[in-house]
């Protein structure tokens, strides 16, 4: 049993590291909330309350009292995205002689996310924690030489998070629980210099870390309900990088400029409610709140040279806030097997009188289902399935008044898109 143990430890470890040493933490969207396996299965209702295990300790530390002993979860996700977009009447005619009314075809890429979290319990008051997560991911792939090649060739950002937390369990009804959050972020973006045939390429990379913090609490009103509220801090990021013309560009000659750049994470609140209505029926819900409106129009200064805080360009977002709801619920079928499912509606960040070429995203509705085996004591399995359906109106209007347009450029056109989400995840416990 002990080497078990040990080589259980052992795999985790290194499963942990593997999480935030690899390149492979990004997917097709901008915030990804795809931390658990547990959680997708339920589409994340009732996270902030505990639903989610382990990974619940992403949305809130406080919910790390309800776990005995020490516990691992390791999750790994694959995103696999879908999004077409055709240009359509009110497209300029220049941007429609590259390529006429054809679609993109597929520009969003499919990825591969790894999280990772651990759970000690020091005494039957305190606990310690630590989640590895990607928070942030974008990797989208426009084709060169086509309608919309001046607003978007290619798009990627990438995120790291490192966040130790600690709980500690009040009373019978309250805990409460913290952490600090480091968060490395990268991004970089492309697009054409003109509207024609193998124009040259703009390129804009940055990266930085920062800390931000994540803070708590749960309560209990009943042996068989509980209701947590979790916030995630703001990050604030000084992105450093390089500017790179493949053309002049007045008054600049073609060449790499370094730049910076400031850039404020969105914070988050989410709220959880975990009800138990029998021995094997538990129902779920959950509400957050993203501050996306933190997203508005981030200037890109010169650091170096004849540019040195000299304005070289803007990114444009013009962001609402994001709003998400979701019901789950979760039923014991066995001893060994618990069967769980959830519907989620997002309100996204991103509409038509701010979306682009690169992030084409709409409101969303989120149909999952899920499933935990219990393969021993220990050790358990769990496995989700999600669908995330596109709502209301995703066509875009590059047009007046929208923040990406290029005058006397526009660029009108819909869009096609879903994303389909399977999960896999093991989680080991240690003991009481």
């Amino acid at each position: 049993m002990q080497i078990l143990t040990r080589g259980v430890t052992s795999l985790v470890f290194s499963a942990l590291l593997s999480a935030v040493m690899t390149g492979t933490a990004f997917a097709g969207a901008f915030a990804l909330r795809e931390q658990s396996a547990a959680g997708q299965g339920q589409a994340f209702a009732g996270a902030a309350a505990g639903s989610a295990f382990v990974g619940s300790m992403y949305w809130n530390p406080a919910t790390m009292t309800d776990l005995d002993g020490l516990q691992f979860q390791l999750d790994l996700t694959g995103i696999l995205p879908y999004a077409d977009i055709t240009p359509s009447q009110g497209t300029s005619p220049t941007l429609l002689g590259l390529g006429g009314t054809g679609s993109t075809g597929d520009i969003a890429i499919d990825a591969v996310l790894p999280t990772g979290y651990v759970s000690y319990q020091v005494n039957d008051q305190i606990w310690l924690g630590l989640a590895l997560n990607s928070p942030f991911g974008l990797t989208t792939k426009n084709p060169f030489n086509y309608a919309g090649q001046i607003y978007a060739r290619t798009s990627e950002v990438r995120s790291y998070d490192i966040n130790p937390t600690i709980a500690v369990k009040v009373n019978d009804w309250l805990s409460i629980g913290a952490g600090v959050e480091a968060l490395y972020f990268k991004t970089r973006l492309t697009q054409a210099m003109s509207p024609y045939t193998n124009a040259a390429t703009a390129s804009l990379e940055g990266d930085d870390w920062g800390i931000g913090y994540t803070l708590g609490f749960t309560v209990k009103p009943s042996d068989s309900t509980e209701i947590g509220v979790g916030y995630r801090s703001s990050v604030n990021l000084g992105l450093s990088g390089d500017l790179v013309l493949g053309a002049a560009k007045a008054p600049l000659p073609a060449g790499t400029y370094g730049i910076d750049a400031t850039l404020h994470t969105p914070d988050q609140i989410t709220v959880g409610l975990k009800q138990k209505v029998s021995d094997r029926l538990t129902v779920n819900a959950g509400f957050e709140w993203t501050n996306w409106s933190r997203f508005g129009t981030i200037p890109v200064y010169g650091n170096a040279g004849l540019t040195n805080g000299m304005k070289l360009t803007d990114l444009a977002f013009e962001y609402q806030d994001g709003y998400y709801v979701a019901l789950g619920a979760e039923y014991q079928w066995t001893e060994q097997f618990t069967i769980r499912g959830g519907l989620g509606y997002e309100w996204s960040p991103i509409t038509t009188t701010n979306r682009d070429l690169r992030l084409p995203d709409s409101d969303r509705i989120h149909a999952a289902l899920g499933g935990t085996y219990q393969i021993n004591k220990s050790l358990a399995l769990d496995m989700a399935y999600e669908h995330i359906f596109p709502v209301g109106n995703g066509d875009i209007a590059i047009t007046n008044g929208n923040p990406h347009y290029v005058s006397g450029l526009p660029f009108v056109g819909s869009v096609t898109s879903d994303v389909n989400i399977i999960t896999l995840g093991l989680r080991y416990r240690f003991g009481g």
